[in-house]
């Protein structure tokens, strides 16, 4: 079995700084392999490595890396304690001294070049040697630009530009690194939720623990005002919880014994007794935490463009400025100095900070921010689709409905009353996770039906049409009544019940056995109340079609569908054919969504180009088969999502645009002399700033679901 061991990185500033402490660590003899999650300031490594190894990998950037599991709080050092900003600090004194040398002195002093030697060498000492030895190794990145242009700057006696570069570069590396760590911080505020220990219960006795060292059974008390350590059951106690830790809403949900409640959720008022059902690992709100970070890690389709463009640009910027430094001297007659300095700004205009980081910084802060939301989107490639979705298809139950459907009307077709009918079908459905067989559990256990005196075998379910299983020897069948229209006589009398059940917006099963159908069993599930104001909103935000799929027969559907602003219905489908009708949609309509509950519509989900689930709290079955899950089952915020995903491309093109354009007015520049080096840096750190303040600007997005009844 392979070694795997995941760390956090504290220090890591840039996306180009990354890539390089990837490709330093991989190169560790007994490294197999490793991957680092820049937006989640991740390391992953396949093989061994010691800590002292991994941080002299990450040496030329100031990296520290920390154990995953390590659960000590590590502090943020104050500002002025930071070493790249002491550095800095002492960098702008001796900046600050060399040009009052200047102004007393002259440019051409000793002292004052001194001071400016002085100044270049303390803030950029880290950035030199890094640039020198990716040099040495032919490796071409923003450190290997700014290292020719300063040495050069000081060969051709340029010692005042060159210090001012490495300040400003300073100051620059500084900002993005900031700017990072904001983004970040709504993730890092989602692994500091859960309490580190618990109070458990044991021998009569309160004993405060590390979370770790709860298992699986123990029982923990949770006090009024505390957050819940763990996934559990209450076993005793009532009170109210706020679950907006994992949900993204406010408002507390009651809580009694038989109830779940979730690590990092807030118990508001009485005490709870809770018994464990989860590690720590295995909690809701470390699988979301997890989910997360493995999207921030996703690479979406611009970046990937991005990262590729950026391995050609910078050796062309290389190339370009030799060619500016030399071709006018040697052919065009032009001095040396002016036309190498034009070629050294030409170096520091190419550093392509902004435009690397141009993708990733506004994807790890729409993630994290949703995540806050209680949204998850498990990757930049969904986040990009979801901004360019023009249609979605939602299926009825658990998503247009509430998903508790009840049993509303009863009737018998045979010798069997109504609780003989209710039995036999309980008996069957009790094998069932069809939302419609809670409904006649719910039903049996309300009449208190007892199914102890029923021997059930050969239980078999037929996907979108129903279930079959052998009771006290005999074979009954329940389900649609397509089911039976094949092979069982319908009356013209069961016809007419059913179709008026139909009318009233009812789902209908039926039960019979192998030679008779024995009656009918209607089902009803209410509409969300929310339903047709998310629907209304999505139409106002451009979604051109927003279409039903459902199983449930024609009648039925158009019941339902009759109050909301759909545009279309798709009703008698199987699984398979809600999957066909995705594929028809999108030869129709280009990129679609389907919303469903992630069980019975997997396939549809699939076939979608971007499948949202409606996800209970702690459903793994949502986590895991969607692309986006809203996991606090609430519709509501389905047009956050889509706001979301169209303002991070609108954000990402103007990063882009911003990042590319800067440079190209400065290059510009260059050729008549209108810009120096000092500006140059200046021009390079004003793109990357608004790009990273372009990309916080996702966090002004909230997902506030507003529960408008029609």
């Amino acid at each position: 079995m392979e070694n795997k061991q995941v760390y956090r990185l504290q220090g890591l500033s840039c996306a180009n700084c990354a890539a390089t402490f990837e490709k330093n660590v991989k190169a560790i003899a007994t490294v197999k392999d490793a991957e680092v999650n820049f937006g989640a300031a991740k390391l992953t490594v396949i093989g061994e490595a010691s800590i002292e190894e991994l941080e002299k990998a990450g040496a030329f950037d100031g990296i520290t890396v920390i154990p995953e599991t390590e659960r000590k709080e590590q502090k943020e050092e104050p500002f002025w304690k930071k070493k790249t900003n002491v550095t800095a600090l002492i960098s702008a004194l001796f900046l600050f001294a060399g040009y009052m040398s200047a102004y007393a002195m002259g440019e051409r002093h000793t002292v004052t070049i001194l001071l400016f030697a002085a100044s270049t060498i303390i803030g950029g000492y880290r950035l030199l040697k890094t640039g020198i030895m990716h040099l040495v190794r032919f490796q071409f990145d923003m450190n290997t630009l700014m290292t020719i242009a300063v040495i050069g700057a000081a060969c051709i006696g340029e010692w005042k530009e060159g210090a001012v570069v490495v300040f400003l570069f300073a100051i620059s590396e500084a900002l993005e690194r900031y700017s990072m760590d904001t983004a970040r911080r709504s993730l890092q505020r989602l692994i500091d939720v859960a309490p580190k220990k618990a109070t458990v219960l044991r021998g009569g006795k309160e004993y405060e623990v590390d979370v770790e060292d709860v298992v699986v059974g123990d029982t923990i008390l949770v006090k009024p005002g505390q957050k819940i350590a763990m996934d559990g059951v209450v076993l005793h106690g009532e009170s109210s919880v706020n679950e907006a830790a994992i949900t993204g809403e406010s408002m507390p949900v009651a809580k009694t014994a038989g109830d779940e409640v979730y690590a990092g959720t807030m118990n508001v008022e009485g005490a709870l007794e809770v018994r464990v059902t989860k590690r720590v690992e295995d909690t809701t709100i470390a699988k979301i935490i997890h989910l997360v970070e493995e999207a921030q890690a996703e690479r979406a389709p611009t970046q990937q463009f991005v990262d590729r463009f950026a391995r050609y640009y910078t050796p062309a910027i290389m190339l370009i400025a030799l060619f500016v430094a030399t071709v006018p001297p040697l052919w065009l007659g032009g001095e040396w100095l002016t036309w190498v300095y034009r070629g050294l700004t030409v170096l520091v205009v190419g550093c392509p900070c902004a435009l690397v980081i141009s993708t990733p910084v506004a994807i790890v802060t729409a993630i994290g921010q949703a995540a806050r939301q209680g949204v998850l989107i498990k990757g930049g490639a969904y986040l990009e689709e979801i901004g360019k979705i023009s249609a979605i298809a939602f299926d009825k139950t658990g998503t247009l409905t509430t998903g508790t459907p009840e049993v509303t009307d009863i009737h018998s077709f045979s010798d069997l009353d109504g609780k003989e009918m209710l039995k036999i079908a309980a008996a069957i459905e009790k094998q069932s996770e069809h939302p419609l067989a809670s409904a006649i559990l719910r039903k049996a256990e309300a009449l208190q039906i007892s199914l102890d005196d029923l021997q059930v075998s050969e239980f078999r379910a037929m996907a979108g049409k129903g279930a079959a299983a052998r009771v006290n020897g005999t074979m009954y069948y329940i389900g649609k009544p397509s089911l039976f229209s094949s092979a069982l006589s319908i009356s013209e009398k069961m016809r007419a019940q059913i179709m008026c059940a139909q009318k009233q917006g009812k789902t209908v099963m039926l039960l019979g056995d192998e030679t008779k159908v024995l009656g009918m069993i209607a089902v009803s599930d209410q509409l969300r109340e929310n339903a047709a104001f998310v629907l209304e909103t999505l139409r106002n935000l451009g979604i051109s079609q927003t279409i039903m799929l459902t199983g449930d027969h024609e009648a039925t559907a158009q019941a339902i569908a009759s109050s909301l602003p759909l545009t279309d219905i798709r009703a008698e489908l199987l699984p398979e054919e809600k999957w066909t009708a995705i594929q028809m949609l999108q030869r129709q309509s280009g990129r679609i969504a389907m919303v469903g509950d992630g069980v019975n519509d997997a396939p549809a989900l699939a076939a979608a180009n971007v499948g949202i689930a409606m996800g209970n709290i702690g459903t793994d079955v949502a986590l895991e088969t969607a692309d986006v899950v809203l996991m606090g089952d609430d519709l509501g915020k389905l047009p956050y999502v889509i706001r979301l995903g169209r303002k991070t491309m609108r954000i990402i093109q103007q990063n882009i645009a911003i990042a590319f354009l800067l440079k190209v007015l400065a290059l510009i520049l260059i050729v008549p002399g209108w810009l120096t080096l000092w500006m140059a840096i200046f021009a390079d750190m004003g793109a990357t700033l608004l790009v990273l303040l372009n990309s916080l600007r996702l966090l002004r997005l909230d997902g506030v679901s507003k529960s408008k009844k029609w």
